[in-house]
């Protein structure tokens, strides 16, 4: 069990996730915080904060290492085709039978479903379970990248009726300016600023993780400030936790049947199985900023995003450790 927490706290489950827990409380109490009412100029703050996250990220990739890692093509192509298309089609399936047009909570998981993979807690989960890492590190650095032009894309094809208002063409320019060009300007900066970087790399989380909290704060105070949340009791919460696990799993199950069609060998469908079953709470929250301009039901939107995030670290941590743990035994024999 200490084994479990310990894994727990390496892909996130640590003190940032009940801090993302306890600016939803925040927000429902001081909800005009969030608002342009605002003494504090928040979202000023939040747009060039994910400017800057977006810099430090791009610094941190290495162009060679991208290259280099384009051989394994076959892994690559699954993975990406997971992330942006196997996802979005699963959920126009089920939204088929089951749909509600004027739902916000469906339009986040259709956000949810076009969203990139995550990079650390993929890299730290294929880790764990003894998976391919070059191919789970280059996949998670590619699909961020791809879902800046990806998700806004599905976005418009899916809900091209929607009453969110959504300019697809200002979507990429917005995009472009505050996420692509600093990431871009970020990599060509990487040899020199990389080992700046490596040596703060605490600091430059923490500082990663207050502007999503200040996101998160921002977009809920400004659900709760106009009652979006009005009339959702705790049984729709629970119940929309549990088709969210529900979501999660099926996705794992289509990985495996996938990765074993494909007679990948171990490490390969491992990295399968992590790296294509994730979802971005940071770019969910970022983007989100971005593309959803409506502040009254963004926060409604991120909540499908926060509580697959809660799940994919709790249960993808455990799966982890089982495959982990059998493939240490298998060594040994």
């Amino acid at each position: 069990m200490s084994a479990l927490f310990g894994n727990l706290k390496k892909v996130g489950l640590n003190t940032f996730f009940f801090l993302l827990i306890g600016v939803i409380f925040l927000a429902k109490i001081f909800p005009d915080w969030g608002t342009e009412a605002s003494p504090i100029p928040l979202k000023p703050i939040t747009g060039v904060g994910i400017s800057v996250i977006f810099f430090f990220y791009g610094v941190k990739l290495n162009p060679r290492k991208l290259i280099q890692d384009l051989a394994n093509w076959k892994l690559h192509l699954v993975v990406q085709a997971t992330t942006f298309l196997i996802f979005p089609l699963v959920i126009i399936f089920l939204y088929s039978i089951w749909g509600d047009e004027n739902s916000y909570l469906w339009l986040g998981t259709f956000y949810l479903a076009a969203l990139p993979s995550t990079v650390s807690s993929s890299v730290v989960m294929v880790s764990l379970a003894g998976g391919n890492l070059p191919a789970a590190i280059f996949n998670a650095s590619i699909s961020s990248m791809v879902g800046i032009f990806i998700t806004p894309i599905w976005m418009e094809l899916l809900l091209p009726d929607s009453a969110v208002a959504f300019d697809l063409t200002d979507t990429f320019i917005k995009l472009s300016l505050q996420v692509l060009l600093p990431l871009i300007f970020g990599l060509f900066l990487h040899h020199l600023l990389n080992n700046w970087v490596s040596k703060n790399s605490k600091s430059l989380k923490n500082l990663d993780q207050f502007i999503i909290l200040l996101i998160v704060f921002t977009a809920f105070a400004e659900s709760f400030a106009e009652k979006m949340f009005d009339g959702k009791t705790a049984a729709e919460l629970i119940t929309l936790g549990a088709l969210m696990l529900s979501f999660f799993l099926l996705m794992m199950l289509l990985m495996h049947i996938i990765a074993k069609a494909l007679k990948f060998n171990d490490a390969d469908r491992i990295t399968v199985l992590f790296c294509g079953s994730k979802k971005s709470l940071v770019q969910g929250a970022v983007m989100g900023r971005v593309m959803f301009p409506d502040p009254m039901i963004f926060g409604v939107i991120l909540l499908p995003l926060m509580i697959y995030h809660a799940l994919q670290l709790i249960v993808g941590s455990a799966i982890a450790q089982r495959l982990g743990d059998k493939y240490k035994m298998l060594n040994k024999e």
